[in-house]
């Protein structure tokens, strides 16, 4: 390096690409798909876990795309690299988890867009992941979305068919209260 390059102005590092909200049907006790793709029953999530319905009930997308949208408006209570907690504004607990066993991956192809305590409105992007790793990686990328504190309510339900595309946004599942 000779002397005047010191003075030289240094380039900015390239700014991370933003992603766009989509629309959500964001309504009382409504979780909205978190990405475009072919929705499916938690009992068909392959994964014993969610597929039993363990951490709750809900749904799950097989994604076209590589983000994931809130699914409702609410508090960030936890951020894991594959996965996102939320705490809606009207008192469901959702977990939102990108993939089976992709905790293996400790966050390698993954993108988290927001952390904890942020408050998000149903459609923001929260996560982008890499299908591509996923797949590498020996795992499949099936999007879940799960209530975790699905006892507190009289019926969680899947309120669209199974093996129907679903649009990031859409409404999904219904909580109704007892």
């Amino acid at each position: 390096m000779g002397f005047f390059d010191m003075f030289k102005k240094k380039e900015a590092p390239a700014a991370a690409p933003s992603v766009a909200s989509v629309d959500a049907a964001a309504a009382p006790d409504t979780l909205c798909a978190p990405a475009t793709g072919k929705a499916v029953k938690m009992t068909d999530v392959p994964d014993p876990v969610f597929g039993t319905e363990v951490l709750g009930k809900g749904c799950a997308v097989w994604p076209e795309g590589e983000t994931v949208y809130a699914p409702v408006s609410g508090t960030v209570t936890v951020t894991m690299g594959h996965a996102v907690g939320l705490m809606s504004d009207d008192g469901i607990e959702v977990l939102v988890h990108v993939g089976v066993d992709t905790v293996n991956m400790q966050g390698k192809g993954f993108t988290g867009l927001v952390k904890k305590d942020d408050h998000v409105t149903a459609g923001q992007p929260m996560l982008q992941f890499d299908k591509k790793a996923i797949a590498d990686a020996g795992y499949k990328d099936v999007v879940v979305l799960a209530v975790s504190n699905t006892a507190e309510f009289a019926d969680v339900s899947m309120i669209v068919d199974p093996e129907t595309q679903v649009t990031a946004g859409t409404a999904v599942v219904k909580v109704t209260r007892k």
